[in-house]
């Protein structure tokens, strides 16, 4: 986009309240067609500076403000344009620490509307007006950079933070070193790690270190996340069960099955238990590659008997039986859970019914329904999917009544079974037709019932379509 002319922009100030007085303290260019609504609206959030109450901040354009000096040479002065009291006049001074956070969400702001340019020309201005940027101000600055792609000014500022006696927190050390991962700028990341390691004052060393593993792992940079963990143990730093966990779920979503697994025996020797998140990624590697033998070792290694992660691992050891239809296997298993104290679930009771709806034995299906109903569980848009697939795969779809009538059909569709079930079974073809169908339509009120109509109404349509040709 070509530069706008200096004629075409005009110059907004601004201005601070107190109830009585206002102080201006900067000025922003702004273009009046382009620019001008769009930075109204930043500033419109009405940033709260706590001690003198200052709650409004507001942009005037110059020719209708009367500024704090021109005010007091007119001789017709309104005490609200008089010159400022003591307490305003020091303000910026005195209270710093809140000035400095009252500009760095401002800065902020603009960040987040993509105006950096408009952020950097405030700092200017107020530095002009004596305004000492403080460590809120200028790591505000460096994660509005950062976020808006302007790494070399980012890393110049981050450079003059490091090097002085500020202590940026470690929300800003996160946000910068997320924007850098999106960017592929590793080699950044690694800098910030071992610029905050060298110096003795930052009590947060060990979170960067753990942060690091997290930014390297999200991108799949497996290598440089090994990197980091063994940096850290070698500077004395315990790994934690977050960092383990984490170490263990990229390698299961970025490696080998082979390396996932090296991961995990590394975190058991740490003594570090498995969590759910862990759990599940590494199940789901598991099944993409069609493993379900292993999935089975690596649960019952878990523990069956743990409760803190609710009936995760019995369903992925019944869907590990499912997916390859063993059937004895997956009853004996499912009997072996309720015996050891486990309430069967929602996805519980579909994992059973998928695998039967798919064999077509309807009296186990009906039995594992009835089973539902005296737990308690709602059947959702899976199990109602499991009835209708079945019966229409031995053409008894006029028998489909009977079935349903024994369940509440006139209720609001819902999904609410584990997607790891999809991955190893794949979702039926009512499934996925309603599914489709409730997202391509903005239409309320649909029920169980209003969906097996209408696709019973396309089963026989297309099988019409079939025998005409």
């Amino acid at each position: 986009m070509a530069e706008l002319p200096v004629a075409a922009s005009a110059s907004f100030p601004i201005v601070f309240f107190d109830g009585e007085q206002k102080v201006e303290i900067g000025a922003i260019a702004v273009h009046p067609i382009l620019g001008f609504q769009k930075f109204q609206a930043i500033i419109n959030q009405k940033i709260r500076i706590a001690p003198y109450q200052i709650s409004t901040f507001l942009v005037r354009q110059k020719k209708a403000y009367t500024s704090p000096e021109s005010a007091a040479r007119s001789p017709s002065t309104s005490p609200s344009t008089s010159s400022p009291s003591p307490m305003v006049q020091n303000w910026r001074w005195k209270e710093q620490r809140t000035d400095d956070e009252g500009v760095a969400a401002l800065i902020q702001a603009l960040g987040q509307e993509k105006m950096p340019e408009v952020a950097l020309k405030l700092l200017i201005d107020l530095k002009s007006k004596g305004f000492m940027p403080g460590c809120a101000t200028l790591s505000a600055l460096v994660l509005c950079y950062a976020k808006n792609g302007l790494f070399q000014q980012a890393k110049a500022m981050w450079s003059e933070i490091i090097n002085s006696s500020f202590l940026p927190s470690i929300e800003v050390v996160s946000g910068l070193m997320d924007a850098y991962a999106m960017m592929g700028n590793f080699d950044e990341i690694s800098t910030i790690v071992h610029e905050i390691a060298a110096r003795q004052d930052f009590d947060f060393s060990y979170e960067v270190y753990s942060l690091a593993v997290f930014c390297f792992g999200k991108v799949g940079q497996l290598e440089l996340m090994e990197e980091m963990v063994k940096e850290m143990v070698l500077r004395g730093f315990k790994v934690d069960s977050m960092t383990g966990n984490a170490f263990v779920k990229y390698y299961s979503l970025f490696g080998s099955i082979e390396e996932m697994e090296a991961a995990y025996g590394r975190m058991k020797k740490s003594r570090i238990l498995i969590e759910k998140e862990a759990i599940r990624a590494m199940a789901s590697a598991y099944i993409s590659e069609g493993k379900f033998y292993k999935l089975g070792e690596f649960l019952r290694d878990v523990g069956l008997g743990r409760r803190n992660v609710g009936n995760l691992l019995w369903n992925l050891l019944l869907l590990s039986y499912a997916a390859n239809f063993k059937m004895k296997s997956l009853q004996r298993e499912f009997i072996s859970m309720v015996g050891a104290g486990f309430s069967p679930d929602l996805t519980t009771f579909n994992i059973r019914a998928l695998a039967y709806s798919r064999m077509c034995m309807f009296w186990d299906l009906h039995l594992s329904i009835e089973h539902m109903k005296h737990e308690g569980v709602i059947p959702d848009l899976v199990t109602y999917g499991c009835l209708v697939d079945a019966y229409l795969e031995r053409r008894l779809g006029r028998n489909l009544p009977f079935a349903l009538d024994k369940m509440n059909a006139k209720s609001a569709p819902v999904m609410l079974t584990d997607p790891l079930v999809f991955e190893a079974l794949g979702k039926g073809d009512f499934h996925s037709s309603s599914e489709a169908l409730l997202e391509s339509t903005r239409q309320r009120g649909w029920t169980y019932s209003n969906l097996v109509s209408i696709y019973l109404r396309k089963q026989y349509r297309s099988n019409q379509i079939f025998w005409n040709y």
